[in-house]
């Protein structure tokens, strides 16, 4: 088989209250829109599909580019999902997000009609102070779980956890969370966008209303138990920092250049560029690259090798 080319993804954008320009700013986004709260790099989700900017497949969507070029692109390992098994975000938290949890695969199938969600958060960059919360500091009931969250003191429960360049949390269905204001996330996770809001600070939108709470939904699905300490893993020029059922991340430091790195028929890659530039080879193909890039490598059994100086996310199943 012929070498299948890397390309470059155009994200989709959504505009939620709480988002800032800082994906614009300094992730290098291009949009008419004032506010991006979310880019979705890797998507084929019907909330909103990521495109292909360059190359023969350039414009289409992520969904009509693997129909066109074969699923075969998508590597052995994804044959396991019937539908495209991971979605890729960036994140500007200007403002604090809801308290909310998502469900597992059983639940969300036959309550939502998609799958659960179980997630990565890579903290890209925040503000001095910030913090978000990861969990309940201790356990509890499903009585104090609603209390809690009906008498506005759910923060009493919730452990807080400051938060730095480089953190990474791993997030099962299930786990009650809440990203907190200043806070820049490269996010990795199934490909679902359900979410059950627990509590929502009685914000209102741009047209005066206050967001619709899920608390039963919620309370059926949260784990009620205290979460454990975070173990942050040692940084190194390449870190693992998630393998599950779902994707395995990993993060990789170039200081100059990296050969040779290797691909596989068993799954596609996806590079996130998390901070500065730099060019990737493979083969006859050179794609340049700025912080903020998202690049998608078909499966097949090659190697890359990547110059510069740069932090990438690279994600795969």
């Amino acid at each position: 088989m012929s070498q299948l080319s890397p390309v470059k993804m155009r994200p989709a954008f959504k505009d939620y209250l709480w988002g800032g320009t800082k994906l614009k700013t300094d992730f290098n986004k291009k949009t008419d829109m004032d506010i991006i709260a979310e880019s979705w790099e890797l998507s084929t989700h019907k909330d909103g599909q990521s495109v292909v900017s360059n190359g023969e497949y350039a414009d289409l969507s992520l969904s009509e580019y693997i129909h066109t070029a074969g699923d075969c692109i998508l590597g052995s390992d994804a044959r396991k999902f019937n539908y495209f098994p991971i979605l890729i975000k960036l994140i500007d938290a200007r403002d604090r997000l809801s308290v909310q949890v998502h469900p597992s695969d059983s639940y969300a199938l036959k309550h939502e009609g998609e799958y659960g969600k179980t997630e990565l958060w890579y903290i890209l960059d925040c503000e001095k102070g910030a913090s978000l919360y990861y969990g309940f500091s201790r356990d509890i009931t499903s009585d104090e779980y609603y209390h809690a969250i009906r008498n506005g003191t759910l923060s009493d429960v919730l452990n807080r956890v400051p938060v730095h360049k480089g953190d990474v949390f791993f997030i099962p269905a299930g786990t009650v969370h809440a990203i907190g204001a200043g806070i820049r996330i490269c996010e990795i996770q199934q490909n679902s966008n359900t979410t059950y809001r627990v509590y929502d600070y009685d914000r209102r939108d741009k047209f005066g209303n206050t967001r619709p709470l899920h608390i039963e939904k919620a309370i059926d699905v949260s784990s009620l138990k205290k979460m454990p300490k975070l173990a942050q893993e040692r940084k190194s020029s390449d870190t693992l920092l998630a393998k599950c059922d779902y994707f395995t991340t990993r993060r990789i430091i170039v200081g100059g250049e990296i050969k040779n790195i290797p691909l596989g028929s068993n799954s596609f890659r996806s590079i996130i560029v998390a901070d500065g530039n730099g060019t990737l080879t493979m083969g006859s193909d050179i794609l340049e690259f700025i912080k903020g890039d998202s690049i998608f490598i078909p499966a097949q059994n090659s190697a890359c090798s990547v110059s510069g100086n740069c932090e990438l996310i690279l994600s795969y199943v």
